[in-house]
């Protein structure tokens, strides 16, 4: 236990300070504190010294130079166990400083000011209070650290229970905080910099904070322990923004099928929904309604959407929640949800109610972890327009066509590699994911498709990329198909398109391939 005698604040956020400072005044605890909150605590008749008093040496250059001091620096960083460290202290007469409460300029809050510039950004860069901040962690053993305005009261709970003295796990676990709170704030600034230079899109080295939301009950599989860490800064439409409004507690797989649904789904500006199990869609249809797009898309693949994930991307109403009802699912997942709708929900607790924005993310980064190291990629956000692809066939697509083509293109891009789609109306009809052959994956999309008797004829094919020989062109046109569109660019296009010809196929070619691994 070390007994708090002295303490320096320094805050820009002064949530709970006067709270905290009042508790500090009943122990008789010295406050030193610097311009800022010196007044404020003067006002609410704190007993304060300010700092400059205190170092006798003014503040200076703007006040970029508070803190920086022999006297606040020796105070925080001299061991209590440490005779010469203290001898030190007694020839400099440098008191000792026992607790530190600092928290930074707001730099994020500033950078996110659509009017911010450059020059504002580098004023908003604390230097004395991370430096503070290092100093008190890295001293644990005899300093205590506050960072966080939500602590205050539990560290308050402390020092009356241990009257006026904190114990050494505490102040660790202080600590910890401490040095994440300094590397998310230089992470913010590494950031930021680097984006001031438009070319520069993969920085040297590449910094990723990440606080944790969720303990999850374990990860893809029960022996595997897992939690969920989200950015600190959430984009508007990300999943991670979700409102849980009911249902049991979210596991690690539930999140992971949710982003793909979610992130499928907002594509769509009709009323759409879209089904997905194991991080593929197993069904997706857009109709008038949103009632008429969960019976699309439940009637693709009823089998496969058992225990699934479902989105859609207008209010949840009240029949089509009835409809789900009649199924067994994991998450629902929409931008919002009626009243009706939610007491139909009720009557069955365990389901997942997420709600989240819709909104489409702007570039980011897309990472996938391997041994060692992570792949780091821009994210798979290209708008295909349809009418500007080419047609490389002697038939050409009706207008019709050309929307289902586009919706077959769009459900693709959220399909495991190989992925052929079968659609028709803008309804999938047939889907084939994730095989190491892409005929395999056409013959496994015409077969779920004829098991549950959906009939293919006049349908639509999207391949996420290009067919390497014409073996999977002359399979889909032997179902009935009447329209492919892929990316092209094989060596063998020309046998592939010579094949669409001879079946009397349409093909339209993007130029762009999307696939997901």
């Amino acid at each position: 236990m070390i007994k708090i005698s002295r303490a320096l604040i320094s805050v820009s956020d002064k949530t709970n300070i006067l709270d905290l400072a009042t508790i500090l005044q009943k122990f008789k605890i010295e406050i030193i504190s610097t311009g800022g909150t010196a007044t404020l605590l003067k006002k609410n008749n704190i007993k304060v010294t300010e700092v400059s008093n205190y170092t006798k040496f003014p503040e200076m250059l703007d006040g970029r130079v508070k803190t920086l001091h022999p006297k606040i620096y020796g105070g925080i960083l001299a061991k209590k166990d440490d005779p010469k460290h203290l001898e030190t202290l007694k020839e400099n007469s440098i008191p000792q400083i026992d607790l530190v409460i600092v928290n930074l300029y707001p730099f994020e809050a500033t950078i996110n000011n659509p009017k911010c510039n450059l020059e504002l950004a580098i004023e908003n860069i604390d230097i004395g209070g991370p430096t503070m901040i290092r100093a008190a962690a890295k001293n644990y053993k005899s300093t205590v650290i506050l960072t966080d305005p939500s602590t205050y009261d539990n560290f308050s709970k402390e020092l009356k229970k241990n009257k006026g003295k904190i114990g050494e796990s505490y102040r660790f676990k202080l600590a910890q905080n401490a040095f994440s709170h300094t590397a998310h704030y230089d992470e913010a600034i590494s950031k930021y910099l680097s984006r001031t230079d438009k070319k520069i899109i993969f920085p040297k080295t590449l910094n990723q904070s990440l606080n944790k939301k969720m303990d999850m009950r374990y990860g893809e599989n029960p022996h595997q322990k897992a939690a969920f860490y989200v950015e600190p800064q959430i984009q508007n439409g990300a999943l991670a923004n979700f409102k849980q409004i009911q249902g049991k507690e979210l596991s690690f797989n539930n999140l992971n099928d949710s982003d793909t649904a979610w992130e499928c789904v907002k594509l769509f500006s009709e009323p759409t929904c879209v089904i997905v199990k194991h991080a593929n869609p197993c069904g997706v249809c857009s109709a008038k309604t949103i009632k008429n797009a969960y019976k699309g898309a439940f009637s693709t693949d009823p089998t496969s959407s058992f225990g699934g994930i479902i989105s859609i991307n207008k209010e949840m109403d009240a029949e089509t929640a009835k409809l789900i009802m009649s199924q067994f699912v994991e998450v629902i997942i929409a931008p919002s949800y009626s009243k009706a709708a939610l007491n139909i929900f009720k009557t069955k607790v365990n389901i997942r109610l997420l709600q989240v924005e819709i909104n489409i993310l702007k570039n980011n980064l897309d990472f996938k972890k391997i041994s060692g190291g992570w792949l780091v990629q821009t994210s798979d956000n290209h708008i295909l327009n349809i009418n500007k692809c080419k047609v490389v066939t002697k038939l050409k697509p009706s207008n019709k066509q050309l929307e289902d083509l586009n919706f077959a293109w769009e459900v693709s891009r959220h399909v495991k590699s190989n992925a052929i789609i079968f659609c028709k109306d803008k309804k999938t009809l047939g889907v084939g994911a994730g095989q190491m052959s892409r005929v395999d994956s056409t013959r496994i999309a015409a077969i779920k498709a004829e098991n549950l008797e959906i009939s293919l004829i006049d349908s639509v094919v999207a391949s996420d990329a290009f067919f390497p020989f014409r073996d999977g062109i002359d399979i889909l046109a032997s179902y009935g198909a009447k329209c492919v569109i892929q990316p092209g660019g094989s060596i063998k296009d020309d046998e592939v398109i010579k094949a669409a010809n001879e079946q009397g196929l349409i093909m339209v070619f993007t130029d762009i391939r999307h696939f997901k691994h």
